[in-house]
């Protein structure tokens, strides 16, 4: 394979289970996009098949967070049925914490 060709989009991380700090501020799952990839979809589609594949490791629902004024990321989780819970000061700065409960498809978007 030509090594020139790959190019690093981003990444996402799906937890197991929450630890406190997890819990407060940091959610269940992670992503980032590199800034010259974003405002494509990426985001959205890469988290749409991870809550595929949270249900397989017991989770009925998950948390995801991002920083208040980050409306791309808000945007990310709502349109994949993230539901706002709270907006809090956390250890790493105001978080939108956003809850998706799933089934054994994915997440239940009403």
């Amino acid at each position: 394979m030509d090594r020139r060709r790959e190019t690093y989009l981003g990444a996402i991380d799906l937890r197991h289970y929450l630890n406190a700090f997890l819990l407060e501020g940091g959610g269940h799952i992670g992503y980032s996009v590199r800034p010259s990839a974003r405002r494509r979809g990426l985001a959205s589609w890469a988290l749409g098949a991870v809550l595929l594949k949270a249900p397989a490791l017991g989770l009925d629902r998950v948390l995801l967070t991002c920083d208040d004024g980050n409306v791309g990321s808000a945007r990310t989780i709502e349109s994949n049925g993230g539901v706002l819970e709270d907006v809090r000061s956390t250890e790493t700065g105001v978080k939108r914490r956003y809850w998706i409960t799933l089934d054994d498809a994915g997440p239940a978007i009403h």
